[in-house]
This record gives C-alpha cells, structure tokens and sequence, in this order.
C-alpha cells in the first residue's frame, strides 16, 4: 500500500524535481504515479544513481522492469507531488 497524499504537500515541476538528482543538489529524489519520494536515506541511491535508473525523475514506467515491487516507496519520505 502507497502512501496517502495530503492534498497540503508542495507541488514540484518535472524540471523542480530534476534538480534533486544528488548531483545538483544533495536530495534525491524520485517520482512515482504522482507522488514525489525523498530517497536521500538509502544507501542504493548514493551518488543519485541505482542501477541504471537516476535520481529526478518520474520512474512510474521503469518500475515495470523492477526486481521490486511499487511497495518500495513505503521506506521513504512523500516530499510532494508532481505536478
């Protein structure tokens, strides 16, 4: 089960969240079917790289090729929504 998003939380830009990729700015973040995920805890994301995947996007359609199910996003902070 995802998170319950409170209609209060910021809403980001596709370029807003491009910008936490843990390169440009330490957060890391990632978006999922809208909701937008701090990741900047989790050692697999160091560097805002996991895998081939990259933080700062929207991994809604990469999810599908995934070892991990969309539960994943339940260790981490909801930051905001994208918008």
């Amino acid at each position: 089960m995802l998170h319950i998003i409170p209609s209060s939380l910021p809403s980001y830009t596709r370029s807003q969240l491009a910008l936490r990729n843990g390169q440009d700015r330490d957060d890391i973040w990632c978006a999922y079917e809208g909701t937008i995920y701090d990741l900047s805890a989790s050692r697999l994301w160091r560097n805002g790289k996991h895998y081939e995947h990259w933080a700062g996007q929207d991994l809604t359609d990469e999810l599908a090729d995934a070892p991990h199910t969309n539960s994943v996003f339940t260790r981490f902070p909801v930051v905001g929504k994208l918008v």
